[in-house]
């Protein structure tokens, strides 16, 4: 009795110093606005660990280790409270206070930690534990019983009256243990009913969350051993809608076994939820920094090197150069920032040899911070399933684009999709989503029947959809629909017009065509497999795979700035190329293209491991954007070669200085462009 009078005085202390004194009275305060009169009354206490351990380190370890009789512990202090201070008049017994106690964090030890890929093994009481993880499915959010009010059948006993009986619903606890009809009443025996006005609900909603390195193996190039097992986590109250599908996090929540006759679900309430990413470390390699050095007199060099250099294993040396370029921009530029707004970059690249292309975006995509390949007969966006865990409520299972969130969702050849999905996809027709409202609202909907899912009403619940998507098309697959009369545009293959618009990029690769293309690619690739990882040729910096991830993660994590020359080079060429291909094609440009030349723009910039966009940076985004249009609407008045950005080969310290020639030219062309059909720039943009 002793030690319990003394573990009290410790959470009066705790409560006063930490300030829960003064926030249970601002609560209590919010009730006297309330008219209604309710079984149990609903108090959160933030516990800090490490400062509860310094009031009293008994106290602390109770907590930690036998958290639901702690609970009862604070309950009887701020019930004590409540009473001394006469705060409300509302509460009349202990039972009527349902405290909550929320943790800030746990302490850094090893049995605190729970290892989603370990096998979960319960013993004794249920200790609250850290756990990390990715989200990939969840319920929408149903109501559950927080407290119940019960009162004896038998007239003369004091228990048919006053707030005697209150059932409180405890962790790891179902429906039927809280409110049930067989409950006897603790003085006479006799049957207790329940009065149902006084019930108090609350919100709920169940979680799938499942270890990181479980997404590694949707990437598509390699296998893993391990298995790895989904936990299901309990959200209530104030932490519903506090996760999101595909996004990691890190929570702190209680284990719990729950008995569902004639099975046992291992379970998690959680505690507390917040955001959590993979530390990483964010440094370019040193011979990517002594590259960087060497490359610092010209602003183009840099990436050009690199993306000549890349993926070696795959294609010969200088082919495919603005694919790689393009996709490396994308790894680069496909984040969320420190305003969290996401930033994405679309691929699609139009060739006739998808199968050399396909392995390449395959292999880049191992260089993102998370990828999904898409399989054609899988599910791309969400699809529902009845919950399993008594609830009966939606299941909502994410599809590859959610699972890539913060990352890269490559779709692969768009020929292999069957003629039926592939007219769903880009027609809308259907039941459910579609790519193309997806690649225009960046969110995805989901529509719930309220008669299958046992609810009155039918609901649409709304997804955010960050990654960045990349996708190949077949351009020998003869659609028949591009009109060759437009100088400049090229075949889709089996993709509408309307879904190549929804790309930010159009790529087309084709720059060894024929049996030129055939036998370079033969010999590279008998050379790679006599002699793998050996590159002869002297062009080549031989930069690992592991310099290259380095690369896009420091990359990735600056935060470049537009200067002034760069802001107007964009803002002239968007409003010189709306008005000449407005009067000479008919064609808007929308304000899509803005965002995505100042998208090219921070990328080249950041690939540069620069912090300023130069207006060099500038001139890339203008010429792939440029080369990108005229493959969809055809060629303009500014007239640019197909592959503008690598005019020429890069074998040699000549190559990269006849480049800088050609860029020169083309960034006076582009000048000459702005001019003449944005009238005014002249007064903002001083010709050089």
């Amino acid at each position: 009795m002793a030690d319990i009078l003394s573990l009290k005085e410790s959470v009066v202390i705790y409560l006063d110093r930490s300030g829960g004194l003064q926030k249970l009275a601002g609560d209590c305060r919010l009730l006297h606005d309330s008219q209604q009169t309710a079984a149990v009354y609903r108090f959160r206490v933030l516990v800090n660990p490490s400062d509860l351990i310094e009031v009293d380190p008994g106290l602390g370890d109770y907590v930690l280790h036998d958290p639901l009789r702690a609970t009862v512990l604070f309950q009887s202090v701020c019930f004590l409270a409540i009473k001394t201070l006469s705060l409300t008049e509302k509460i009349h017994t202990a039972s009527q206070v349902n405290v909550s106690l929320t943790f800030t964090h746990l302490p850094p030890f090893p049995e605190y930690t729970l290892d989603l890929r370990s096998f979960h093994r319960v013993f004794g009481p249920m200790t609250p534990v850290s756990m990390e993880g990715a989200v990939i499915a969840m319920t929408r959010v149903t109501k559950y019983t927080q407290g119940a009010r019960f009162l004896c059948t038998d007239d003369d006993c004091p228990g048919s009256t006053g707030f005697h009986h209150i059932r409180v619903h405890a962790p790891g606890a179902t429906e039927s243990a809280t409110v049930r009809n067989d409950f006897s009443c603790m003085i006479c025996s006799s049957q207790l009913k329940e009065d149902v006005k006084f019930r108090v609900l609350g919100d709920k909603q169940l979680v799938e969350l499942i270890h990181v390195k479980a997404l590694d193996v949707l990437r598509g190039h390699q296998q893993s051993s391990f298995r790895f097992q989904s936990v299901t986590l309990f959200l209530r109250d104030e932490l519903c809608h506090s996760m999101t599908i595909g996004r990691l996090y890190r929570v702190v929540g209680i284990p719990s076994l729950v008995y569902q006759w004639p099975s046992i679900t291992w379970s998690v309430e959680a505690n507390s939820v917040q955001p959590w990413e993979l530390q990483r470390c964010h440094k370019a390699s040193p011979r990517c920094l002594e590259l960087s050095d060497c490359m610092a007199s010209s602003p183009w060099r840099f990436p050009a090197i690199v993306a000549h250099c890349f993926g070696l294993d795959l294609t010969p040396p200088g082919s495919y150069n603005t694919l790689k370029l393009c996709l490396l921009l994308s790894l680069v530029q496909t984040r969320t920032d420190a305003n969290e707004a996401f930033h994405n970059l679309d691929l699609l690249v139009v060739t006739d040899d998808t199968l050399v292309l396909d392995r390449l975006m395959t292999y880049s995509l191992s260089l993102a911070c998370r990828g999904v390949r898409h399989q054609a007969f899988g599910e791309m966006f969400a699809c529902l399933s009845r919950d399993e865990h008594g609830a009966g409520t939606a299941n909502i299972h994410a599809g590859s684009a959610l699972l890539a969130s913060g990352g890269i969702c490559m779709l692969g050849d768009l020929g292999f999709y069957k003629k039926d999905k592939l007219d769903y996809i880009q027609s809308g027709l259907g039941e459910d989503v579609f790519i193309l409202s997806v690649l225009e609202s960046r969110s995805v909907s989901v529509f719930i029947p309220g008669k299958k899912y046992g609810e009155e009403a039918d609901q649409q619940l709304f997804f955010p959809v960050q990654c960045s998507f990349w996708a190949l098309t077949d351009s020998s697959q003869r659609s028949g629909r591009m009109d060759p009369a437009v100088l400049g545009t090229a075949e889709m293959g089996p993709v509408q017009a309307r879904l190549a618009e929804t790309f930010g990029l159009v790529i087309q690769c084709g720059d060894r065509v024929g049996e030129q293309g055939v036998f370079a690619q033969a010999v590279h690739t008998l050379q790679q497999a006599v002699q793998h990882g050996s590159h002869p040729h002297p062009s080549c910096w031989g930069f690992s795979s592991d310099d290259y991830k380095e690369l896009v993660a420091h990359s990735r994590g600056l935060q470049a700035e537009l200067s002034p020359e760069a802001k107007k080079l964009i803002h002239g060429y968007y409003m010189a190329s709306r008005r000449a291909r407005t009067q000479s094609q008919g064609v808007k440009i929308s304000l899509a293209s803005i965002k995505l030349l100042i998208s090219l723009a921070e990328a080249h910039c950041k690939l540069c491991l620069r912090t300023k966009v130069l207006e060099e940076d500038a001139v890339i985004a203008v010429l792939l954007c440029e080369n990108s249009v005229t493959l969809k609407h055809g060629a303009s008045a500014l007239v640019v070669p197909p592959d503008a950005v690598f005019p020429c080969d890069l074998g040699d310290v000549d190559g990269l200085r006849r480049r800088d020639a050609a860029l020169d030219e083309l960034h006076q062309n582009i000048l000459r462009f702005v001019y003449t059909f944005a009238p005014g720039a002249d007064a903002y943009i001083t010709e050089e």
